[in-house]
């Protein structure tokens, strides 16, 4: 920095620095006098531009502007889990305790407690060589996780010293790693640009799905591990709900969770929830593999587009140890207007809605940091991001939707009609689709049953066929119909109120095992099929539903615990007694 890099002028998160050639693009820096972080944004001969990731009033021209060579980065090491952070990787405990409810401005806190002590188990010798992503040590972050310290990419070596196994703080060294460029000190944590994707082998075809245990989910839309979906919905639609289940039952190891935007007292529940929740196969609390990154609707509009990046650069190095991470970003929708603030204090022209012409590339730039790779270490690990997309008043064709839509494969529309009727989930099963199907058809047929995407593409027939009927029914009543298509209507809404609907406040019905889910929609289809041959021997199929069975299958969801699967096997014989008993 020389004597002449101070601020000229301030507009919102936006400071612009005259005359100067002391900085670079994406550097980060600091701002004022009381140190606020920010980014090069713009550079040219005349002014440096700069966004700032914090509050700048009482900030004035003059102020002196401080570069540091470097792009923002994040600190990566044991004690990211559990913690709670700001959209630029600020503890919001340890600020609370320091500071009181507010974030002060220039708060300049540890992303990770430096005093805490570590149980490091070394994994090395001297005269090993290392090359980056190779792991040196492991720790026990948590219950459920194992933290593996790895060399940084590009980094490469041979192994000078190694300490003995025992309790160590995250900057103390544990191995010196001699290189080209001289000996370089491996401690328990490492630095990366929030920008920048962290390195890969490679990238491997996609062929698992993420499974939620939520039965619209898992059977008519997955979604894969290593994939990337979309849940857009107008307001109380069920965005926030929805990711909050995701989050609590889907098999991923890691959950990220990234509130970018919404509103204090949802991020409130989140925390609240979280920190009471117990993991459902390990019986340890459910933040032991969870991270939060709160940056609520009123912190700084900069520190959104932070946020997204952030939350991705620490699921990425979780990947890296071979773990399976779950990104629940919520919502899309407050980062891209935060992009939009900001472009129209930079005066830039807008496009689409005043959106920025590169918001399409911005949102390209998150999502294809999804994936399932083969990492530097040669573990296997994946990344699945789900996006949560708030468009004003639920129209589906603004700008943030549309664009969306370019760059995810699973699309989980929610509808509005449905939520206030109470059905929940609220995703409109003609309008949200998965392409991830091919990909994971085998890994169903393998694990679950060779029917399995048989039957669910029949539920789709029904579905669909339903959609059509109901058309009709509206404009003449359902009187005109046929008893065959009066079968499909019945049949049709003990598939939305039986299967598709879910209960997650019930035991059994908050989380449903694949096996479950497979095994209820025999029952739907066996019933569909028996009804129908009553049907067509000319019988009314009026004395099939006041039997009383179609509503005996609907609530099958209750009636069989998840751990006593047998007890289906009771609905195909009374299914076929009460079929053989109409005359």
């Amino acid at each position: 920095m020389n004597n002449q890099d101070v601020i000229y002028s301030i507009n919102g998160p936006v400071v612009k620095v005259r005359n100067t050639k002391s900085f670079s693009m994406m550097e980060m820096v600091y701002v004022g006098k009381k140190k606020l972080m920010g980014e090069v944004i713009s550079v040219s001969r005349d002014e440096t531009t700069i966004q700032v990731y914090e509050e700048t009033s009482m900030l004035q021209p003059g102020e002196p502007v401080e570069g540091t060579g470097e792009p923002i980065s994040l600190t990566l090491g044991p004690g990211i889990l559990k913690n709670i952070y700001d959209g630029i990787e600020r503890p919001l405990q340890a600020i609370r305790e320091s500071s009181g409810a507010f974030i002060p401005t220039g708060s300049a806190v540890d992303p990770l407690d430096v005093k805490k002590l570590w149980d490091v188990t070394l994994t090395v010798k001297p005269g090993d060589h290392l090359v980056g992503g190779d792991v040196y040590a492991t720790v026990p972050e948590t219950g459920l996780i194992t933290h593996k310290l790895m060399v940084p990419p590009y980094m490469k070596g041979t192994v000078k010293s190694v300490k003995e196994n025992g309790m160590y703080r995250i900057h103390d060294t544990v191995v010196v790693l001699e290189t080209e460029d001289g000996d370089k000190e491996l401690t328990l944590c490492q630095k990366w640009p929030i920008k920048t994707s962290r390195p890969v082998n490679k990238r491997l075809p996609i062929s698992m799905p993420l499974v939620t245990g939520q039965r619209v989910l898992d059977t008519l839309f997955p979604i894969a591990k290593g994939g990337a979906a979309a849940i857009p919905g107008g307001f109380g639609t069920g965005k926030t709900m929805t990711q909050h289940q995701i989050a609590k039952w889907c098999d991923a190891d890691i959950i990220v969770y990234i509130g970018c935007g919404e509103r204090g007292n949802e991020m409130t529940q989140v925390l609240e929830e979280f920190q009471e929740l117990i993991d459902p196969k390990s019986g340890h609390p459910l933040v032991d593999r969870t991270v939060l990154i709160a940056n609520t609707s009123n912190m700084p509009v900069a520190a959104r587009e932070a946020s997204i990046y952030t939350g991705v650069t620490l699921a990425e190095y979780y990947r890296d140890m071979g773990y399976h991470v779950a990104i629940m970003a919520d919502s899309t929708s407050r980062w891209a207007e935060a992009l939009r603030e900001i472009s129209g204090r930079l005066e830039e022209m807008p496009a689409e809605e005043g959106f920025p012409a590169y918001l399409p590339s911005r949102l390209a730039q998150f999502y294809e940091r999804a994936g399932y790779v083969e990492n530097l270490n040669g573990t296997n690990g994946s990344v699945t991001i789900i996006g949560a997309v708030s468009p004003q008043g639920g129209d589906f064709s603004e700008p943030v939707t549309q664009n969306t839509k370019r760059f995810v494969r699973t699309f989980w529309a929610l509808d509005k009609a449905l939520a206030y009727a109470r059905h929940y989930f609220a995703i409109n099963w003609t309008q949200s689709y998965s392409e991830y199907i091919p990909d994971v058809e085998r890994w169903y047929a393998k694990n679950v049953d060779p029917e399995f995407m048989r039957d669910r593409q029949e539920l789709q027939r029904i579905l669909a066929e339903e959609a059509r009927l109901m058309e009709i029914v509206q404009l003449m009543g359902s009187d005109v119909l046929p008893d065959d298509q009066k079968l499909m209507i019945e049949i049709a809404r003990v598939v939305r109120v039986g299967y598709l609907q879910q209960n997650a406040f019930h035991k059994d019905d908050t989380f449903v095992p694949l096996e479950k889910q497979f095994k209820m929609m025999e029952v739907i289809l066996y019933l569909y099929k028996k009804a129908k041959e009553v049907v067509d021997e000319g019988k009314p199929i009026r004395e099939v539903v006041e039997t009383g069975i179609f509503d005996e299958v609907t609530k099958m969801k209750y009636d069989v615990p998840n751990d006593n699967l047998a007890l289906f096997d009771n609905y195909y014989t009374k299914i076929d007694k009460i079929c053989a008993s109409i005359e």
